[in-house]
């Protein structure tokens, strides 16, 4: 079976949970010997990066335009990836590559799955430019998959909005590598941003609007008289908020108790969230954010807002799930500080959760069984 893989980036700086999902998923088709290879833009792409992929073969397009991720199109290129696999997957929605790709889909007649990765949603940036991609292509790419995979059932709505029949949407949610998160030395990772032995509130991901760095600084400056001893850490890519929120934190006294510390790797993710009191994923709309998986590998407890995509966490008693809004937050953040020691037996069940459905070698095999049912039906 040969799997052609296609999304903008697999760096996680500048292409979040969507390329990581990318990433960890041909890595683990890899490992499953699936003959896997990927498409992708060269943004952010490191020998590092490519090297963890394995035996994948990598195709890499020059990107003209970053923030639209345009790619330098090498059609003749293009056509043989196309024609020399079996079946592709698409990541992805407002890519310009999944435009460029779909005309070779339909005339070597591949089937293909399209996982958009909570991406359907007209949100932030550029909605016009959406708007005409949406109509000129993009609703044909989603009706015409051979399945759509949904990464949580809050993406089965907006598949249905599409025109798509719940029979042809999979749900495969994200995944991760439990072995990547033993690393404990919170000493380290305390020394280097100035916490002392101070008790923390972790936020991992993009600092942008739909993430909610904002609401949750905002709650946390409204509950920080009640709980003095607690500092709030921002660990993510800067993208257009951080002075804002730097802003804020000096405006309301709180520069010394807020801390920035841009992206993390992979060893500082691991410690940060073993050293983390709990980790807040205050995000306005996510379909399934893989953080919660990487903090339930640490056995961290999670308060996060409904439209995270795993409102499950509430129910193992993982944690606590809120609305989107300040005022959710602040009530969240004041459940959670007072529970005290019962913080450790919410991060012990949360890890139980994650560890017996969502490793990423669970994920290629019910990959695999899909691809195998599309292909035998071909």
């Amino acid at each position: 079976m040969k799997v052609l893989n296609i999304d903008v980036t697999v760096d996680p700086v500048s292409g979040g949970g969507c390329a990581e999902r990318t990433f960890q998923m041909t890595r683990a088709l890899d490992r499953n010997n699936v003959d896997c290879r990927l498409l992708v833009l060269d943004i952010g792409l490191t020998e590092e990066r490519l090297m963890a992929l394995g035996n994948v073969d990598v195709t890499v397009f020059p990107c003209l335009n970053q923030r639209f991720y345009v790619p330098l199109p090498r059609l003749w290129q293009l056509a043989d990836l196309v024609r020399g696999a079996d079946i592709i997957h698409l990541m992805g929605h407002w890519e310009f590559t999944d435009a460029l790709v779909y005309p070779f889909l339909r005339w070597f007649q591949k089937p293909y799955v399209n996982c958009p990765a909570g991406s359907l949603n007209i949100y932030g940036r550029s909605k016009g430019l959406k708007w005409i991609h949406d109509r000129l292509i993009g609703r044909q790419i989603v009706r015409n998959a051979e399945k759509l995979i949904a990464i949580s059932p809050n993406e089965f709505y907006q598949f249905r909005q599409y025109g798509a029949k719940s029979s042809n949407i999979a749900l495969i949610p994200n995944g991760i590598n439990p072995e990547e998160y033993i690393l404990a030395d919170d000493r380290s990772f305390r020394t280097r941003y100035e916490l002392g032995d101070n008790p923390f509130i972790l936020f991992i991901g993009r600092l942008n609007p739909i993430k909610g760095p904002d609401l949750l600084l905002r709650a946390f400056v409204e509950i920080e008289s009640a709980y003095p001893d607690h500092h709030l850490v921002f660990a993510g890519p800067d993208e257009g908020l951080q002075k804002d929120l730097q802003r804020q934190a000096v405006e309301s006294g709180m520069q010394n108790r807020v801390h920035f510390t841009g992206f993390l790797a992979q060893k500082e993710k691991s410690m940060a969230l073993h050293a983390a009191e709990f980790l807040v994923i205050p995000s306005r709309s996510e379909a399934m954010s893989i953080v919660v998986l990487e903090a339930g590998a640490a056995s961290t407890p999670v308060l996060a807002t409904d439209q995270c995509g795993l409102n499950d966490i509430a129910d193992i008693g993982g944690g606590a799930i809120v609305p989107v809004s300040v005022e959710g937050l602040n009530k969240g953040l004041r459940k959670m500080i007072s529970s005290g020691s019962e913080l450790i037996a919410m991060g012990k069940k949360l890890n139980k959760f994650v560890l017996a459905d969502y490793t990423w070698q669970a994920m290629a095999e019910r990959l695999v069984e899909l691809y195998r049912d599309i292909l035998a039906r071909q």
